[in-house]
């Protein structure tokens, strides 16, 4: 099972991503996207979907034993399974304090994913960190 440990870090990431035109950087978020670890097709419910992403994204916390959040996350979708990969690497295996102080947006601002995908492929974004924040929020609680 591939962990996130496999996945890039988000500075080596962006450095690439700059270089690239737009079809490879639409194969790099699908790479990005199959490093993701297993989600157990049972943990794919309507209570961990994405509301209002044009396709299934489903998020799961999990806590590690120091109280970091680590989460799983899958897609129906090949790209925006990439776009929560990228999301996850701003949050993945933090303090929820940490995470809710975090400056997602401000991170993944130089991917510029508005530019580079369609808006129904961004839409869910915002969802997508709303979801994640929420659930820090819940776990710094």
């Amino acid at each position: 099972m591939a962990g996130m440990t496999d996945q890039p870090n988000l500075a080596d990431l962006q450095e690439e991503y700059e270089f690239l035109d737009v079809d490879d950087r639409y194969r790099l978020l699908i790479d990005l996207g199959r490093g993701l670890e297993d989600m157990p097709d049972a943990l794919k419910t309507g209570a961990t979907l994405v509301r209002g992403c044009s396709a299934a994204v489903w998020v799961y916390p999990t806590v590690l034993d120091d109280g970091r959040l680590h989460f799983l996350a899958d897609s129906n979708a090949a790209i925006t399974k990439g776009i929560i990969a990228l999301v996850l690497l701003t949050v993945q295996d933090r303090a929820p304090g940490d995470i809710s102080a975090s400056d997602i947006e401000g991170a993944l601002a130089p991917f510029d994913l508005k530019n580079q995908l369609s808006s129904n492929r961004t839409q869910g974004i915002p969802n997508m960190i709303a979801l994640i924040r929420d659930t820090a929020a819940r776990y710094a609680a």
